[in-house]
Parts: structure tokens; sequence; C-alpha cells
């Protein structure tokens, strides 16, 4: 019989809560709850029936009965907990930015290996059926058709193509937008630097998960401009990226000025816009020549944090990492933590080597 997975979460807060219910519409109730306030977390076990809340939430990290620990606590103190979870030999899905740095991720990757069990980022571009099934789709595109003997995890780009939806050739463009619109308080989270604020690992992390999901390759160029808050943490930024294969992405973010969540995957044979890409299910592909306009759709917004961990279990469960997209979340970092690096923003206490 199938071992049911025990699954853990450190933090109280907005997605701590999300993971919960998501547990919950998997059948599942959540295990155990730590935070660092203690009223916190039994409030919390009370309102999911959480079978187990630590007096000291560093007793997660040790529990036998633990399996998984979701953390979603800020990112500036991922790899402090990290490092503790997976010295114990428990699996660890991580809350983005999964790390503030490459050297951190660089770190975790090595325990998790050294110990046997699974590190990755709970990044939602990676696991939403949408994103899966547009990859799939470009895929096709490459060859302008799609296997005749598709199996049923294939059925529905089958019957996309089906409906008329074009194979979209070689990814040209990429271009990403995401502005929030953030009170301008230097103490809250999204500008102090002493909780790793900024819109590059808060916002910007998304945009350039998508661009690396649709290029072949990890871009290699890189140019940024950027603008700084009073405190330190960039604010706003223009991102300019390049691979091998001369796809380009460019990406506009702000935490200080509002925009759309679009992305616009441009093709040789059309495009692809996606809005509100965090947790998308829906894209408009628009044909090139004749500016025919096909909807698809594919899962449901409200499931994107079940979609992380269902991912999660299978990879634990199989030993099969490849929907956790584990490469380009480090691909991902080192793009981060290079622009970093450029732009003279090194967080208070943070090691870049």
């Amino acid at each position: 019989m199938e071992k049911n997975l025990n699954w853990a979460v450190l933090g109280t807060g907005v997605i701590a809560n999300e993971m919960a219910q998501a547990l919950k519409a998997m059948g599942k109730t959540l295990y155990a709850v730590g935070n660092r306030t203690h009223e916190k977390a039994v409030t919390f076990a009370e309102k999911y029936q959480v079978a187990k809340v630590y007096d000291d939430f560093h007793e997660m990290f040790t529990d036998p009965d633990v399996d998984v620990i979701y953390i979603t606590t800020p990112h500036n103190t991922h790899i402090g907990f990290v490092r503790e979870a997976l010295k114990n030999k428990k699996h660890v899905l991580c809350e983005k930015s999964i790390t503030l740095n490459s050297l951190e991720l660089e770190e975790a990757l090595a325990l998790a290996k050294e110990n046997d069990v699974i590190f990755a980022e709970a990044m939602t571009i990676w696991h939403m059926p949408l994103y899966k099934k547009l990859w799939e789709l470009i895929d096709a595109g490459k060859t302008g058709t799609y296997a005749s003997n598709a199996n049923e995890e294939h059925e529905e780009i089958a019957d996309w193509l089906a409906d008329g939806v074009p194979a979209l050739g070689k990814v040209q463009m990429i271009q990403l937008n995401f502005g929030s619109y953030k009170e301008y308080n230097m103490k809250n989270r999204f500008f102090n630097m002493d909780l790793a604020g900024g819109a590059l690992l808060d916002i910007g992390v998304y945009a350039l998960s998508i661009a690396r999901s649709f290029m072949e390759s990890k871009p290699d160029q890189v140019l940024s401009q950027v603008k700084f808050a009073p405190t330190g943490a960039d604010e706003q930024a223009g991102i300019l990226l390049m691979n091998k294969e001369a796809q380009m992405a460019t990406l506009a973010l702000s935490l200080h000025s509002k925009q759309p969540k679009r992305a616009v995957i441009s093709c040789e044979n059309g495009y692809i816009e996606i809005m509100e890409y965090p947790r998308a299910d829906q894209a408009v592909i628009v044909e090139a020549e004749s500016g025919v306009h096909h909807t698809v759709n594919a899962g449901e917004a409200k499931k994107a944090l079940q979609y992380e961990m269902e991912d999660m279990e299978q990879a634990i469960k199989t030993g099969d990492v490849h929907k956790l997209k584990i490469s380009d979340t480090k691909d991902v970092m080192d793009i981060m933590t290079d622009l970093r690096k450029k732009w003279n923003m090194k967080y208070p206490g943070e090691r870049w080597e």
C-alpha cells in the first residue's frame, strides 16, 4: 500500500492558508504546523484541524513523522530553514524566491543530493497545466506537426491542433510586465533590505521563470536598468535577455507602478498572450497571417498550490523530478544573482561567494 505523505508547513501567512486549503481539496489533512509565534500556530491548527503544533518550530525538522515541509516564510529566512530540513532528511518545497542567491541554492541542492531528498521551488509557473500544454505546443511547432500516436497526456494538445490552433514555430521574442502599487512605506517587506525586499526577488522571479520556460537555453546576455528605493532595494527595473539561439525577452518590473501581469510569447507563426500569468489557466493564441484568435484553457487558477504539491508528491514517490524544473529554477536564480551583483545590491549579511 502506498504511503500517505505527511506534510508540515512552516509559517502561517497567506500561502500557508492556501496550502492547507489545497491539501483539503486533495482529500488530505495537514499534519503539522510551526511558527515563530506559537499562538498563531495554535490558531492556524484549530482552523484547519492540524494534528500537531510545535512549541518550538525547530522540532518540525526532526519530527520522524514529517515527510515533506512547505516553507512559506520570507525569502531571506529560507536558506537557514532549508539547511536544517535537508540535513534531517526532509523533502522541501520552498516558496519563491527559493533562496537569496546562487551560492545558497547550490548549497541547498548539494545537501538535498547528499541526504537523498528532494528540494524544489513552489513556483506556480512550473506546475500550472496551461504552461505544460503550451510548452508541448511550442515543441510541436518546431516540426509543424504533432505525433499521431499522442497518448492521453497529450490529448488536449492534439485537440487544440485539430481545432485549428497553429503550430507556432520557434519562439523569437518574449515580453513580460509585472507591476504592483505598493504603499511607499520603507519599513514594509517590499522595500526593507533586512527582509530581502525589492521587485526582482518578489515579482521578477515570476517573469524570469516564464521567460526561461519558453527559451531553448539559458540567456547568456543580460542588460538592465534599475531604479532604487530610498532603502536601496530595487523598486523598478527593465531587463533585456538573449540566449545563444538569439531568442530575446524584455521584462518591465515595478513595486510602485501598477501594470498588468501580461506575457506575450511571439513565435514565427503567431503569438501567445497570457494575462495574470503567475496562476494562468487561459491563453489566447493569435495566428500571424490571418490574425485569427484561438482561446485555449487548461487547469484552474484556484488550484495553483494543489498542482505544486501534486507534482512534489509524484516526484517523491517516483524519483522523477522533471516536472519540478529544478534546472530552470537554478538558471533563474543565476540571472537574478548576476543582476544584483551588477547593481551592487547586496542584502545585509548576504554572501555571494
